[in-house]
């Protein structure tokens, strides 16, 4: 529904960054044509507007039972925060680990065992950390409906983690609408395109930079 305006958002602002001339290197040490910092979008007041009110509008879709937003550590915690406020309800956040200090919490704002629960994530690409906050969440007592978020890779590692750990994810756009997006609208050359979902397909064969 939101997949094209939120793409050309996210290009516009440069939250999104395809060079497949000259890859990024990730901290796992894959070499990628892309680069994603939804950070971005909170300081672009118009593009943060769109990214919020379609969050709100596709957990509306999709998730009618809502009852709590919880946001993951970090990236997730400022979209949830506004996201919430735009829908009045409560919000929390998951911390990467418990505090060492104080009560020793890792789940951030108050929940009640039972209570239905959407996790808001900026970007997924293999899943793992997003997971990691459901379960913590599911071990709390709440029943997770899903996972928001703002772009997805559509990564096959990432697809079956969800799978297994039976939570389904909504993402307002992802790495194939915007890359074709990017396409038409001259960020990237036609003949990368297919470079691209290469990549996307297998981000640990690096034979696409040569293709």
């Amino acid at each position: 529904m939101f997949e094209t305006k939120i793409a050309k958002d996210l290009l516009s602002i440069q939250a999104v960054f395809l060079r497949p001339e000259t890859p990024f290197i990730w901290a796992s040490g894959i070499k990628s044509p892309i680069y994603c910092d939804n950070r971005l979008t909170l300081t672009a007041p118009a593009v943060r507007t769109d990214v919020e009110e379609a969050l709100a509008e596709t957990i509306r879709r999709n998730y009618p039972e809502v009852e709590v937003l919880m946001g993951t550590s970090t990236a997730g915690i400022a979209h949830a925060a506004i996201t919430a406020h735009l829908m009045n309800l409560p919000m929390g956040y998951v911390r990467s680990g418990a505090k060492d200090h104080g009560r020793g919490n890792q789940i951030e704002g108050k929940l009640e065992k039972g209570q239905k629960v959407v996790v808001v994530e900026d970007l997924i690409s293999t899943a793992g950390s997003v997971i990691e906050v459901v379960q913590v969440l599911r071990e709390a007592g709440a029943e997770v409906l899903g996972i928001v978020s703002i772009y997805t890779y559509g990564m096959k590692k990432g697809l079956e983690r969800m799978a297994q750990a039976n939570v389904k994810n909504i993402s307002l756009t992802n790495f194939d609408t915007v890359v074709q997006v990017a396409a038409e609208e001259g960020y990237i050359k036609h003949e990368d395109v297919a470079r691209l979902f290469k990549f996307r397909d297998n981000p640990s064969d690096e034979s696409w930079i040569g293709a």
